[in-house]
């Protein structure tokens, strides 16, 4: 079981248990649409960010993943993002330790637009 924040949907980062479970928040951000991460994803929650990332491609042309809160990613996660970045504009912002840790070790840092923050990954 675990908590949840006034009624927003969102778990109660201050319960270990939620501290870990997945979630999004989006928003448009000049006219660009920007996925915040937050808490463990792996394959059975990268699904949840895949579908985040399709739905902003319909609408929107830029896509900014906000990936300060993630907590652990796994390959699964890795390949969401691989894949949506060969078919749309995908920029990388402000990737916590662990993910960035993958993305060196793979080579994916050299694959996709990383910014150090999201102000500079909604800049042209």
């Amino acid at each position: 079981m675990s908590s949840v924040n006034d009624g927003d949907g969102r778990p109660d980062p201050t319960t270990s248990h939620a501290a870990a479970l997945p979630y999004l928040t989006q928003y448009e951000r000049e006219g660009v649409w920007v996925v915040a991460v937050h808490g463990a994803f792996d394959f059975d929650s990268a699904p949840l960010l895949a579908a985040a990332l399709q739905d902003a491609a319909t609408t929107h042309k830029r896509v900014v993943v906000d990936a300060a809160g993630v907590t652990f990613a796994d390959s699964t996660v890795l390949n969401v993002l691989l894949h949506f970045h060969h078919g749309h504009h995908l920029r990388l912002a402000r990737p916590a330790r662990q993910l960035l840790r993958v993305l060196e070790l793979t080579g994916a840092d050299q694959v996709l637009d990383i910014r150090a923050t999201v102000d500079d990954a909604v800049t042209p």
